[in-house]
């Protein structure tokens, strides 16, 4: 395990809070154990950490992010994230393989819709050539959590969203009884109606092969 992971993991032990950790899990449906630390505590021990230990080199990241990714409490997948949160616009184009393995790895909504909004959102900014490379293989992908993130890595591009591409993918999706797989298709265009409420609306006036999920998601805050 690497230092910086054992040192981030010894404090973090020593502020668990077990009258916590059961309702959290519970919360997680039993995805995961927690140590019972809440999310602005975490945040708080983060800071105080990188306070002493400062920031690891970008090229120990990788091994980093997976050292906690191994760990068995759900916190440590959330510090993985906020590390990844620090050096979101400075990844190199091959970290692409990282990002990947943390979306298909102890799979869960918490922790793959950061992902895809996030770092997989600014690295395909970032890097046309690893976007079509590794949209093409998600988006034909078996793993759900991949596909899923084929249709919110737009979450946070506003116009600059490509809302044919995000049709194209939705399209390809419909006729899921997957949940995560509905709920993102409304999620996406309920968020791309603060940018273009119509262009969003005929396209599921259009649509009739939405599940009643997404439909209803994604004409939540459109005006009649």
């Amino acid at each position: 395990m690497h230092p910086y992971v054992t040192n981030l993991k010894s404090l973090f032990e020593k502020n668990a809070d077990p009258s916590q950790a059961a309702p959290m899990k519970q919360y997680m449906r039993d995805q995961f154990d927690y140590l019972g630390i809440k999310t602005p505590q975490s945040k708080a021990l983060i800071k105080e950490f990188i306070g002493k230990h400062g920031l690891p080199l970008i090229g120990e990241l990788n091994a980093i992010v997976r050292d906690l990714w191994t760990l068995p409490h759900r916190e440590f997948q959330y510090a993985a994230m906020n590390l990844l949160d620090k050096f979101e616009k400075k990844l190199p184009a091959n970290f692409i393989t990282t990002l990947e393995y943390l979306i298909v790895t102890k799979p869960w909504w918490d922790t793959v819709d950061a992902l895809a909004s996030h770092p997989v959102g600014t690295h395909f900014k970032r890097y046309p050539a690893v976007k079509k490379k590794y949209l093409a293989k998600w988006r034909k992908s078996k793993n759900m959590w991949l596909r899923r993130t084929t249709i919110l890595f737009q979450l946070g591009y506003k116009k600059e969203t490509d809302f044919d591409l995000l049709c194209e993918i939705i399209n390809e999706n419909l006729g899921s009884d997957e949940f995560f797989i509905n709920k993102a298709i409304g999620w996406a265009l309920r968020q791309y109606a603060y940018t273009d409420a119509k262009a969003v609306k005929k396209f599921v006036k259009a649509t009739s092969e939405f599940h009643p999920l997404s439909r209803r998601e994604a004409m939540k805050h459109i005006s009649k």
